[in-house]
């Protein structure tokens, strides 16, 4: 018996509609997570490129957008045990460059961005409340990693209440294998993983 038929056995993977305002949130794409030898490679570089179309509708259609940076403090004292799996990352600090978002998806004003030290862009930050006050419900996520930042990202929007549909095609990951796996766990479980070209003519007027 193969994975899906179990997961189709057992009720899971019920799809979702899109329903009242829409949100976009794009996680820490900076330049670190653009650069292969630092944090990027694989297919990341793709989908910040895919995501410009995403974001350019957003501003057109004036959906709340939020973008999220990792940002440890200057002297390490924030260091947890994200930091201590990945070392290099506490060095993501307000003025390194490689923690500013990329220019191609550069914040405009009123777009809110959000600093954090963990995965999730909602752990410990004021984004769900950011976005409930905007009456947002369907909240449409890009970012990097997958596999990370995206993934816990979701898990605590689908938690807040939020329905996430992950933009496949605007999403990346270093590595093909956790990037398809957890692609395939979001759909089951936490939102709809759906590429943008088939949800945009069902969002832009």
């Amino acid at each position: 018996m193969s994975s899906q038929s179990v997961y189709e056995r057992q009720g899971f993977g019920q799809g979702l509609e899109l329903e009242g305002n829409v949100g976009l949130l794009i996680v820490d794409f900076v330049n670190g997570f653009a650069d292969p030898q630092a944090f990027g490679g694989g297919s990341i570089l793709e989908a910040i490129e895919q995501t410009r179309t995403v974001l350019a509708d957003a501003r057109a259609q004036n959906w709340p957008v939020a973008h999220s940076r990792i940002v440890f403090a200057d002297d390490s004292a924030d260091r947890n045990v994200f930091g201590l799996k990945v070392p290099g990352l506490v060095q993501l600090r307000e003025h390194n460059p490689a923690s500013a978002i990329v220019d191609a998806l550069k914040p405009a004003p009123g777009e809110l961005v959000v600093r954090k030290t963990v995965p999730s862009a909602f752990f410990g930050t004021a984004l769900a409340a950011w976005f409930a006050e905007r009456a947002v419900q369907t909240l449409l996520i890009a970012g990097a990693t997958t596999s990370g930042c995206v993934r816990a990202s979701v898990v605590d929007a689908m938690s807040c209440g939020l329905r996430p549909f992950v933009l496949a095609d605007c999403v990346g990951d270093r590595a093909k294998e956790p990037h398809d796996a957890s692609l395939f766990d979001i759909q089951q479980k936490y939102g709809e993983v759906r590429p943008y070209a088939d949800l945009r003519p069902l969002l832009v007027i």
